[in-house]
């Protein structure tokens, strides 16, 4: 996981004198504050949707609950840069549904990634809401508090853990992305990155950026790690966990009813309804069906073996980070979560160095997509399965110690079915991010081989998004069932 910062640390050591005078430059303050005021804006309004979205659709009596949950999950797999284009299309200066100017700057890249950012949130969250203990809530009902006064002071302390997770991977996805900002024309950290990379002659410069990024994100882990309380919160009641009791919209299931509608139609039908516009057009001009098909079967590939190899990854070091309280797990914890703020071009021109000196058989390999792909995405899983764990009481997993049971059997028997809803949650999001990664597989992939990502980006220009259109819509498509069997799973 490393491999990104040691890729820094010695661009930035062949030409000191480039890095010092990138980061001092006067723009870089500005730059600065303008990327983390987006990432703290982004993730403070995903957490309130998220959270609002998995109250209503776990706790609640609102019709048509899992139905819900897979319509507001959805918007996280469509690509920040084609849901931007989609809205400027849809609402900027001569768009089908609005013509104005305030899709673009701050204002547009904030509405963008919240939009497509806060199913981050959203499933650690349902994840954590799922298990709480449920006669908690029931002692403060007895005790006369309200409904809310029972979700701000007793619930809301209980999914801490997943809200900080979740909104740090909001966070530092709002840092690194560079293809909404871009075309939202929002100067921003990474679009300058990317630039510096692109030119090729300022190498150490952008290196020094990148690694200013990897200092804010620190921050950000640190300050989330203070307020997420450490405690565990596992069920403490005697007995065995019962299913909670459902809060009665009553008079408010109809705003409820309007608010999941408008969610959705923002994040999900808006685009989608402007993506089958373009598939219509693009039909017209006899696409490649056989390309497009074989790339959905490479973005299948990848993005499922990703998911798999993440887990494998992410189980033990959240099991560390869960049940060891000290510097060494906490440094393990923010090694491991660093390749995901950076910019998907910096984590594949590292590998791309590592390749080509040091590992040349690994070069241009399916593997080393897929170890790229952990390395940036790893966080992603980390959060949901930490969080599980933390809901497991350490008294379950020392009874089947003294039972006789050896840390593997104790793990397969006891806390791995128990964790199993959270490490579902972290297997999705780990899909449903590397299947629409683009950067990583243009720079390492093997000569020939296409994702529909890649597919996306050869086929759209600025001036005609059509022939693009099929290939997104078709990435939307094959990102649905494995949404719908995750959530197929959950108790009615």
């Amino acid at each position: 996981m490393a491999v990104p910062l040691v890729y820094l640390a010695w661009t930035i050591a062949s030409d000191p004198a480039a890095a010092w005078e990138a980061i001092w430059r006067p723009r870089t303050a500005e730059l600065a504050i303008r990327s983390f005021l987006l990432a703290i804006s982004v993730s403070v309004s995903a957490s309130v949707l998220a959270v609002s979205l998995a109250w209503l659709t776990t706790r609640t009596d609102l019709p048509g609950r899992r139905l819900w949950t897979a319509l507001t999950v959805l918007p996280f797999v469509v690509p920040s840069y084609i849901g931007a284009y989609l809205f400027v299309s849809a609402l900027g200066p001569g768009g089908v549904l609005l013509q104005t100017e305030w899709i673009y700057g701050f204002g547009g890249a904030w509405l963008v990634l919240t939009l497509f950012t806060y199913p981050l949130v959203l499933l650690p969250v349902r994840a954590a809401m799922r298990r709480l203990d449920p006669s908690l809530e029931e002692a403060a009902r007895g005790m006369g508090r309200s409904p809310l006064q029972v979700f701000t002071g007793v619930m809301l302390p209980q999914l801490t853990p997943a809200i900080g997770a979740g909104a740090l991977l909001a966070a530092l996805y709002a840092l690194s992305d560079f293809g909404a900002v871009s075309i939202l024309r929002f100067d921003s950290f990474t679009r300058v990155i990317y630039q510096s990379y692109r030119a090729s002659f300022d190498r150490s410069g952008a290196a020094a950026l990148a690694g200013l990024l990897v200092i804010v994100s620190l921050l950000l882990a640190t300050a989330e790690g203070r307020v997420r309380d450490r405690r565990s919160a596992a069920r403490k009641a005697p007995g065995s966990p019962r299913p909670p009791q459902r809060v009665a919209l009553g008079r408010w299931k109809a705003p409820a009813l309007l608010f999941c509608g408008a969610v959705v139609t923002i994040a999900l039908v808006i685009p989608v309804a402007m993506l089958l516009v373009w598939s219509a057009r693009s039909i017209a001009g006899d696409p490649d069906w056989a390309r497009t098909a074989k790339a959905a079967g490479g973005s299948l590939l990848t993005a499922g073996l990703a998911a798999v190899a993440a887990l494998v990854v992410a189980l033990p070091i959240s099991m560390v980070a869960a049940r060891r309280r000290g510097r060494s797990s906490r440094i393990t914890e923010v090694v491991a979560s660093s390749g995901y703020v950076l910019p998907g071009i910096v984590v594949a021109l590292s590998l791309v160095f590592v390749g080509t000196r040091l590992a040349p058989w690994a070069y241009q390999t399916l593997g080393i997509v897929i170890f790229a792909l952990v390395v940036h995405f790893l966080p992603v899983a980390l959060g949901p399965i930490r969080t599980s764990l933390l809901q497991i009481p350490e008294s379950v997993e020392e009874a089947g110690r003294s039972a006789g049971r050896g840390p593997v059997a104790v793990w397969r028997t006891v806390t791995a079915p128990l964790a199993w809803g959270g490490t579902l949650a972290g297997g999705a999001l780990i899909f449903l991010t590397a299947i629409k990664e683009l950067p990583t597989i243009i720079l390492l992939a093997p000569t020939g081989f296409e994702t529909l990502s890649t597919r996306i980006w050869q086929t759209s220009n600025a001036s005609a998004f059509e022939p693009a259109a099929i290939p997104a819509l078709v990435l939307l498509l094959i990102s649905a069932p494995p949404l719908f069997m995750l959530i197929g799973r959950e108790p009615k």
